[in-house]
């Protein structure tokens, strides 16, 4: 018997599986259809141990759903755009493109070892003209609809990128990539009007098979806010002259009478005007720190509250109460109307806040402790003038209806979600297809015209415009509405737009006329399962949900939901149980593990550490037991052929059996990979522990495995199960039906019954399922290994459980 070689078998059958084309999946089948599908992996060069991690487990439940009878298309392609390409580019001195194009050959020799079912026939690489061609077409159709357009708006900046980041690439204030303090500027912007859609984005994620912690996620950040907007009167003067007025949006009227100050937002246009002389140098230096600050940042709910005294006042129109205005960064001028008011006792923000500052609370809805936090739930109204005693939830209808019927506010809806803000500064992106006309406007490049390619020859270092202003052979072109002289859009696109719709691609990766065949989309969208990380909790997962219900609006897709089922996998981290990084030196090389073990080690090791939605610390010891797990296997099912015999298996034989395969079923199911793998090793352990196993076990165990461990389950079943000798896709593991399981197999015909004796382990019985207490009492008392134990006793009581223990408590 040959020794188990990973390396020889895996890179045997990675070259026969690819020269049979085991794994093309056709267009479309007469079987139902599949579609499981990664999150769009970035070109970063090389594959970590978190990309094994998203990868290698939804490959095994891609291949568990292609034996049990599906057409499983599970694709694969390269985020290739974006700023950390452009910024690598700089720092080597290489075009940003060579260096895709390397990162690209590199990881897709990466994926290829890993064993996985993708049909490389339907990559994409989104920085491909075939690709971005369609990304333009993309942004002309929601030009079309007016869903895309140009305005003046606050962005973040990063100086030393000289490019506009997107909120989350701004961490604790500073550039993700390069860690340069970022600035807010008022830049002239491309933006899609996503919020047209923020009620049917919240509206249908709740029917949605994600986790609850992501659709919860996806609501706030939406933030519908049904509430009412009141005008508080501004005091200029001693005197109590009303010189303007503030408008306050609030969802929580019923509280208006504990206000006890306001806060306004950093950018509020009427700011300046409520700064008195002596607090102005230190509003001035106050909102040149938020500048540094991301609105991501901004609202975290456990950051410390701050914010500076304007030196003005206002006057709450109901309670005639005169309270101060402050500026805080935690008010974003971008929801509701950029003030919001303090009222500390019923909001914990407020509370923080007002502690901070020696600011009063007020209580006006009984049921808490206000002196030690806010009170937020409902409760019975008090200092509420008119309102008192009424109960909180009738207060705020109310309290609205008395606001507006006085003409101090109206009610309103607001949300937090804005419009996205999809022009960047930079290379290498996706030119947006728009052209600048002095006669005719702005001008959409004609469709037939896509894609507008951009140049190779281009000076990409950073200048503070795009870099593709520099190059005048492309800046420079003819209106096509007038044919006069035009010059072009010189942004390029956010790479969350290529994200966006990627999806739809892949049934069809080489069409020429159009993005996708209405026909193919129709039988494999949406997608049935997505998996990624939570990381992509919003704005990834929000963008593609607006795609989708755009397109639909167009008439182009039947669907308004891209993604029916999410899995999220957790975070691996280092074997000192901290993040990995570089500088901490506990980086986990997948490619060094698949030389040492085998990528089916590699694999099954992914599978079995944990819940996959939580990961963990690396754990090298863990690794090397799966890799002798394997062995084992290795060597179980190449023993001689002759204890492969047809006999009947005995009761427990095949309950064991059926009860691992429902198990493995089940938890293969719901991605449960760990159980899985450990149901398959108990099992295992049973088979090695008889004198025979038989062919029906050994086949079904080949099977179970064979999603984990694909390159080992070729090889044992080539040996023990193709007579031929010739290899046959038809006669491969991987396109061996699933293992079924009869229920009357899993009926336990005889139990184990533990005997103790004053709660200590003192024999086992087995019994017939149903074995009445007194029969089992008997066996036990009849047992010498108990017996001895009783005798000269007194029997004070006995403890029995139905099929599992009988307890003999004696004195």
């Amino acid at each position: 018997m040959k020794n188990y070689n990973p390396q020889e078998i895996e890179k045997k059958w990675q070259k026969i599986w690819e020269e049979h084309k085991l794994y093309k999946t056709p267009d479309k089948s007469d079987k139902p259809k599949y579609y499981t599908l990664v999150m769009f992996p970035y070109s970063s060069g090389d594959l970590h141990i978190g990309h094994w991690y998203n990868f290698a487990p939804t490959d095994v439940f891609a291949r568990f759903k292609r034996m049990n009878g599906f057409n499983v298309m599970e694709p694969i392609g390269f985020d290739s755009f974006g700023l950390p390409a452009e910024g690598a580019a700089i720092k080597r001195g290489i075009h940003p493109a060579d260096w895709t194009k390397e990162n690209i050959a590199n990881m897709e020799k990466q994926l290829q070892s890993m064993g996985a079912i993708y049909d490389w026939s339907r990559e994409i690489i989104s920085s491909e003209p075939y690709y971005y061609k369609w990304t333009q077409w993309m942004f002309l159709q929601l030009y079309k609809a007016d869903l895309a357009y140009k305005a003046k708006v606050p962005a973040n900046w990063c100086p030393s990128c000289q490019t506009v980041l997107a909120n989350e690439q701004v961490v604790d204030g500073v550039c993700w990539r390069c860690s340069s303090v970022v600035e807010r500027r008022e830049l002239e912007q491309w933006l899609f009007r996503i919020t047209k859609y923020a009620d049917e984005l919240l509206d249908d994620v709740e029917a949605l098979d994600w986790p609850e912690k992501t659709k919860t996620m996806q609501k706030n950040w939406i933030g519908r806010s049904e509430g009412v907007e009141i005008n508080f009167p501004v005091i200029s003067n001693k005197k109590g002259d009303i010189k303007e007025q503030l408008t306050v949006f609030t969802t929580r009227p019923d509280t208006i009478f504990g206000v006890t100050f306001m806060v306004i937002s950093p950018e509020h246009p009427k700011l300046s005007s409520f700064v008195i002389q002596e607090n102005k140098e230190a509003v001035s230096n106050y909102i040149e720190e938020v500048k540094k600050k991301s609105e991501l940042e901004r609202v975290a709910l456990e950051k410390d509250k701050t914010g500076v005294f304007t030196g003005s006042y206002c006057e709450n129109p109901l309670s005639r109460v005169k309270v101060p205005i402050y500026v805080a960064d935690y008010v974003l001028m971008s929801y509701g109307s950029g003030a919001v008011m303090g009222v500390p006792a019923h909001d914990q923000r407020d509370w923080d806040f007002a502690k901070k500052y020696h600011l009063d609370i007020v209580e006006v809805i009984r049921g808490g402790d206000v002196a030690n936090e806010a009170y937020t739930e409902s409760g019975e109204m008090a200092n509420s003038d008119q309102f008192n005693g009424l109960d909180s939830k009738e207060a705020k209808k109310r309290i609205s209806d008395y606001i507006e019927k006085e003409h101090l506010g109206k009610r309103k809806i607001n949300y937090h979600l804005r419009d996205w803000l999809v022009s960047r500064q930079r290379y290498w992106g996706a030119p947006i297809p728009i052209i600048y006309c002095e006669k005719c406007g702005l001008v959409s490049v004609p469709e037939t015209d896509l894609p507008v390619l951009l140049p190779y020859d281009v000076d990409f270092t950073p200048k503070g415009k795009s870099p593709l202003a520099t190059n005048s052979e492309f800046v420079n072109t003819k209106c096509p509405t007038c044919g006069g002289k035009a010059t072009r859009e010189t942004d390029t696109m956010d790479t969350f737009v290529c994200s966006s719709w990627y999806y739809l691609r892949y049934p069809n990766p080489d069409l020429e006329d159009k993005p996708f065949d209405t026909d193919l989309i129709s039988y494999w969208l949406p997608v049935d399962t997505y998996v990624g990380g939570a990381e992509h909790t919003v704005l990834h997962l929000l963008y593609s949900r607006f795609f989708t219900k755009a397109l639909k609006d167009f008439g182009y897709l039947k669907f308004g939901e891209p993604f029916k089922t999410l899995r999220h996998q957790g975070i691996i981290l280092g074997p000192d149980g901290q993040k990995m990084s570089k500088s901490k030196g506990n980086i986990i090389n997948p490619d060094e593990l698949v030389k040492a073990y085998g990528a089916d080690t590699v694999r099954t090791y992914l599978c079995f550490m944990g819940p996959y939605d939580q990961g963990g610390p690396w754990n090298p010891k863990g690794i090397e037991g799966i890799y002798r797990f394997l062995t084992r296997v290795w060597i179980l099912t190449n023993k001689q052929k002759d204890i492969f015999s047809a006999q009947e298996l005995t009761v427990e034989e095949r309950r064991f059996m059926a009860k691992t395969v429902k198990k493995v079923t089940d938890d293969l199911t719901c991605f449960r990979f760990n159980t899985a793998v450990a149901a398959i090793m108990e099992w295992f352990n049973f088979l090695r522990g008889k004198k025979t196993v038989y062919g029906e076990e050994i086949k079904n165990l080949i099977i179970l495995i064979s999603p984990f461990a694909p390159h080992l389950a070729e090889e044992i079943w080539q040996i023990v199960f193709n007579s031929a000798k010739e290899f046959e896709p038809k006669l491969s593991v991987h396109n061996q039906l699933w293992p079924a399981y009869i229920k009357q197999h899993l009926e336990e015909k005889e139990v184990w019954v533990v005997v103790q004796v004053n709660g200590k382990l003192r024999d086992r019985l087995l019994v017939a399922v149903g074995t009445s207490k007194e029969d089992i009492q008997k066996l036990a008392e009849g047992s010498p290994k108990v017996s001895k134990f009783l005798k000269d006793k007194v029997l004070c009581d006995i403890v029995y459980v139905s099929n599992r223990l009988i307890n003999f408590v004696v004195s």
